[in-house]
């Protein structure tokens, strides 16, 4: 029987392999293939621009049309077809710009131009659109299953990274460095003479740009709303009106925050939005009330209970239910049907629709800390070289990563609630929902949960590395340091990626291994940085202690 669709990019892939009907995120097989034949016409837009760049050619809009093409593809971001639609045709108006960038700047006619690349123009309807995209599925039987397995992995980094860059975009925080690796990379899968090591090493090369790439979202950030403090955010509701934020754009949250001064309204971060509140210039308005929910996979009943409006502005968007479908809105490149899209940054309709909604009573809740990024951390870096010298903290463990609804997940809740406690945990990401509850108590002080932000701030994650190193004067793998994720989408593989270039070993992943990582690629990963799937909770415990 022939399959509607094929989908193994995220780790609920089902029964291990790939969804086949329906994806196990909600994606509908049209949504599918229009994703893949966006990917396809990024491709081919980006075989220009790489070579028009080599010519000294660039065009910003070429550039941000592909980060943003390629964001509309991670999981959870957008499941409506009109939207994806009209990306695929901006994909193929973007294409012969590069290349007419290409000719003017004096470039020859190539030879073997790869069919993505050609001139093919998208039908007039979704429908004939869908069956396009059919003709460019994931599975490719010509290519060596390790050799597509790699160039995979490099196709999700280069996903999860196009998500970090659309943020620094926004920011205005640009630099070409990104967007020329993200071209050489998207058009290196349509070079038939490309191997396996080239793949790889392409890999390796996109962890290292990723971080150049979220070391630029960080001083973004930074220098617009101040460095993340340690704060306390309540979790409870507040007497009055109500808005949600979700996902991971801060500037949205400011110019929300901003427009709903004075308005009576309270605004809430929903799970990667915690983080939002260790920023001076925006936890300096009143309003931003606190944070609402849990994981993101819970936000089918999490979200019917809150009473306000409610908007997505990055992903993570679920089906939504009836009871608040009409008081949902999306912004960015998130898309649901049915649900209204908000083009620009006028937030009046979500406003209005807040202003109209039932207000929520006055209910305060446990208080979660949040904003101990690499600076706060390294405020106190005294106080913690001595406890590690004095015996007093024994190791340092990174838990964090997304979250997600498959089982297994309880094993980084176990995880933290075990370690010994002589032990700290540092954790990122919406995997920090499945901990940040917990009463872990500190060592001299220093908290034995530290909260360093969004998945992103893995450079925040590495940067405490890196200095810790520094003081003990040793490699990073010689630490006291163990690196323990938890994956869902394409941003956690670019994050291994990064994390990988740099070296670090030993790195334990879960609740299961990629789908798309054939055993070969997975012997190669053990033989050369020894990563590992997580195992049982008290094993592993023992493994990293050395007990």
């Amino acid at each position: 029987m022939e399959e509607a669709m094929f989908c193994y990019q995220c780790e609920q892939a089902a029964q291990g392999v790939g969804c086949t009907k329906i994806g196990v995120c909600g994606k509908k097989p049209d949504v599918a293939a229009l994703q893949d034949l966006i990917i396809w016409g990024v491709k081919g837009l980006s075989w220009w621009a790489d070579k028009a760049r080599g010519k000294g050619a660039v065009d910003n809009e070429i550039n941000v049309l592909t980060i943003e093409a390629i964001f509309h593809t991670v999981t959870n971001v957008d499941f409506d077809p009109d939207s994806l639609a009209k990306v695929v045709r901006r994909c193929a108006e973007m294409r012969d710009r590069a290349r007419k960038m290409y000719e003017d700047a004096g470039g020859s006619t190539p030879e073997n131009i790869p069919d993505a690349a050609r001139d093919w123009q998208p039908p007039g309807s979704v429908e004939e659109m869908v069956a396009e995209g059919r003709k460019h599925p994931v599975k490719d039987p010509s290519i060596d299953p390790d050799v597509k397995s790699v160039m995979e992995l490099l196709i999700y980094g280069c996903k999860g990274m196009s998500a970090y860059a659309d943020h620094v975009h926004i920011l205005g925080n640009d630099d070409d460095e990104v967007y020329a690796f993200i071209h050489k990379a998207m058009a290196s899968t349509l070079d038939p003479n490309m191997g396996l090591m080239d793949y790889v090493n392409l890999c390796m090369e996109c962890g290292t740009v990723n971080l150049k790439c979220q070391e630029l979202l960080y001083k973004g950030h930074a220098g617009r709303f101040g460095t993340p403090e340690p704060t306390k955010v309540n979790t409870g509701s507040r007497a009055g009106k109500a808005i949600l934020v979700s996902g991971h754009d801060l500037p949205f949250m400011e110019e929300l925050l901003k427009q709903t001064e004075g308005k009576g309204i309270n605004v809430y971060t929903h799970v990667e939005m915690l983080p939002a509140h260790g920023y001076p210039g925006l936890k300096k308005y009143s309003h931003l009330a606190g944070n609402w929910g849990g994981g993101w996979q819970d936000q089918y009943k999490e979200l019917s209970e809150f009473p306000g409006a409610i908007i997505f502005n990055t992903n993570c968007i679920q089906r939504p239910a009836d009871v608040y479908h009409d008081r949902l809105f999306t912004w960015g490149n998130v898309g649901w049907p049915g649900v209204r899209h908000l083009e620009d940054w006028d937030f009046s309709p979500v406003i209005e629709k807040a202003l109209a909604s039932d207000d929520w009573t006055d209910n305060p809740g446990k208080e979660l800390l949040t904003g101990c990024g690499h600076n706060a951390i390294l405020g106190m870096a005294d106080k913690v070289i001595e406890a590690v010298k004095s015996g007093d903290i024994r190791r340092f463990y990174v838990i964090g990563g997304c979250d997600g609804a498959k089982p297994g997940r309880n094993y980084y809740t176990r995880m933290a609630e075990q370690l010994p406690k002589d032990t700290v945990i540092l954790t990122l990401a919406c995997g920090k929902y499945r901990m940040n509850r917990l009463d872990l108590g500190d060592i001299g002080g220093i908290p034995r949960l530290l909260d360093v932000g969004q998945c992103n701030d893995t450079y925040s994650a590495v940067q405490v590395a890196l200095a810790l190193a520094d003081a003990f004067d040793c490699g990073v793998n010689d630490l006291p340091l163990s690196v323990i994720l938890s994956w869902y989408e394409q941003k956690a593989i670019v994050c291994l990626l990064s994390l990988l270039s740099l070296g670090i070993l030993n790195i334990k992943i879960g609740p299961s291994l990629p789908a798309f990582v054939t055993p070969n690629v997975l012997n190669f990963l053990v033989e050369k940085f020894n990563v590992a799937p997580i195992g049982e909770v008290e094993d592993d415990i023992r493994q990293t202690l050395g007990a």
